[in-house]
């Protein structure tokens, strides 16, 4: 079945969501990201893989952790990096997300970092760009953020060493999140044997369970026994009506507590997308807790993104180091 992510040889051309690639593909970034994270230990972090290479940062969306750690990544590659603040720009005169890449794929351009509000806008910018030309989708609407989920992925690799015997739970705003549909198709990908969902039935999708998952409305029961916590932030600006009564109300019921994490297993790890909503999503305690991992997302954020762009743009060097 043909997937645009990936050339007739089955290398990744586009990375543009989990669903639909191939085991092999994931690990293949994740090994290649275990590589890089040795840079960041080196006296002078850059590799010259992307040297003379130009990498355009198209943020349609803000986001200040997303497009800095993209920046990172692609400078530590030795690539020349363009940041666009479309919105403030061409965008705002009226001129065409397509006319827009035009113009950049006009100068040069090796590779699209895009972050949309609008599902597809990746897929669109990936159907029209030439051959030579390679696209990250880096969040679009409610649809999927594939290198957030891969850095998840890393990161429950380095803590529990192996996806076979575990079980995660992905607690919060489920239905908004494109963090969490691209989370529960790496880790069912990855052949985790038990991944749960827990939230309130307003912020669940319908029929869910169909993705491989089990839903849980109440959070003790959700918790009990799970290696892995990964909470969601809850997604205010892509709500529309009153689906809670009140944040007070949310963190009662779904918000991780000392007392709520007990329930998982001693060595469980939590883990956030960010930004963080603490009292809301997250206690305190527990976001600066021994158990947690969310500082170390962060930075597993930049081998991991190094990682996919090394494998777009540049296949087949021997060593990251």
């Amino acid at each position: 079945m043909f997937n645009p992510q990936l050339t007739p040889e089955g290398h990744l051309k586009h990375l543009l969501t989990i669903e639909g690639l191939p085991p092999a593909i994931l690990f293949q970034i994740l090994d290649r990201a275990t590589e890089f994270e040795a840079v960041a230990r080196q006296e002078v972090k850059k590799v010259p893989h992307l040297q003379g290479k130009s990498i355009f940062n198209l943020f349609f969306e803000a986001s200040t952790r997303t497009r800095t750690t993209f920046e990172i990544a692609a400078k530590r590659l030795s690539a020349d990096v363009i940041n666009l603040n479309v919105n403030s720009s061409s965008q705002s005169k009226g001129e065409t997300l397509l006319d827009t890449v035009d113009n950049l794929s006009a100068m040069q351009a090796d590779m699209f970092v895009v972050r949309h509000a609008e599902s597809g806008a990746a897929h669109l910018i990936a159907s029209h760009v030439g051959p030579d030309i390679h696209v990250i989708n880096a969040g679009d609407g409610r649809h999927a953020h594939p290198t957030q989920a891969l850095l998840d992925m890393y990161t429950i690799r380095h803590f529990k060493k192996r996806f076979e015997n575990l079980r995660v739970a992905i607690v919060g705003d489920v239905l908004h999140s494109r963090v969490a549909r691209s989370q529960i198709h790496a880790l069912t990908t990855l052949q985790v044997p038990e991944v749960r969902v827990i939230g309130p039935k307003t912020l669940i999708p319908r029929n869910v369970e169909r993705l491989g998952v089990r839903v849980y409305h109440d959070m003790v029961q959700g918790l009990k026994g799970v290696d892995v916590v990964i909470m969601l932030r809850l997604q205010n600006e892509r709500m529309n009506g009153a689906l809670l009564p009140s944040r007070d109300e949310y963190f009662k019921y779904y918000g991780l507590t000392p007392a709520k994490l007990a329930h998982a297993r001693s060595d469980a790890i939590v883990m956030h997308p960010g930004p963080m909503n603490r009292g809301v999503e997250i206690h305190s305690d527990v976001a600066d807790g021994v158990q947690s991992v969310i500082l170390k997302q962060v930075t597993f954020g930049i081998a991991v993104r190094m990682a996919v762009m090394s494998l777009l743009a540049a296949p087949m060097p021997h060593s990251a180091a």
